[in-house]
Parts: structure tokens; C-alpha cells; sequence
């Protein structure tokens, strides 16, 4: 399955409310990696093929999705992004981790097998 792009609506109706809740509760199914690029960032044109890598590695497990910066502003700011690619890892415990800069492969592995796909079996 390949990343999956995300706009600022579907974030909101796939993994958290920011407008309705209060509290943090990712509303899904499957662990996922959200990244926060944008088409003119070198680091982000590097990590793409990895996320990509990853995403068919991973699938059924986890979901990646990519939120274009530029495209999506408003999602950005309630995150607070000051540099891209920066990473949000949400676990299968729901809790989200932020993560800037763009890591090498087998940094995410590590991230998602001790993080993400460890906890949901």
C-alpha cells in the first residue's frame, strides 16, 4: 500500500479532532506515521522513497500518510512544524511522538518495530 496523502480534513476525520476534542485520541485503526514535507525540501524528496519502502514493508500494519506543508497550513501551525520534514508517530497506544529532521531507514524500523507494531500484538 502505497503513503497516502492527507489534507487537513482528513486528518481531522482519520486521526484526531483538534476543532471538537480536547483531549488527544487517535481515532485510528492501525498505528501511523504522518509526514509533515514539502515539495521544494531536498531532505524530504530523500525520505520520500523510503516512506514508500516502508509503507508496502509495513502493510496492513501500519499507515503512512504525508501532509504537503504548503498545501496545508492550518494543520502545520496546530502542530507547531518549524522545520520538514518533521515526523508524527502515533502508536498502537494511540500516543503520539514528534519527530524533526529526515532519519534514515533503519531508524524508522527501529521506531516501528519497538514503538508501533511491538505494542499492538
Amino acid at each position: 500500500m502505497p503513503t497516502i496523502q492527507m489534507t487537513t480534513q482528513d486528518f481531522k476525520d482519520k486521526v484526531f479532532d483538534y476543532e471538537t476534542e480536547a483531549d488527544w485520541k487517535y481515532k485510528g485503526e492501525l498505528p501511523c506515521i504522518i509526514d509533515f514535507y514539502a515539495d521544494w525540501c531536498g531532505p524530504c524528496k530523500m525520505v520520500a522513497p523510503v516512506l514508500e519502502e516502508l509503507a508496502d514493508d509495513y502493510n496492513g500494519k501500519i499507515i503512512i500518510y504525508k501532509v504537503n506543508t504548503d498545501a496545508e497550513q492550518e494543520l502545520a501551525g496546530v502542530f507547531g512544524i518549524q522545520s520538514i520534514p518533521t515526523f508524527l508517530f502515533i502508536g498502537a497506544d494511540g500516543e503520539p511522538m514528534m519527530q524533526p529532521g529526515a532519519l534514515p531507514k533503519h531508524v524508522f524500523r527501529q521506531v516501528i518495530e519497538e514503538r508501533m507494531v511491538a505494542k499492538a500484538g
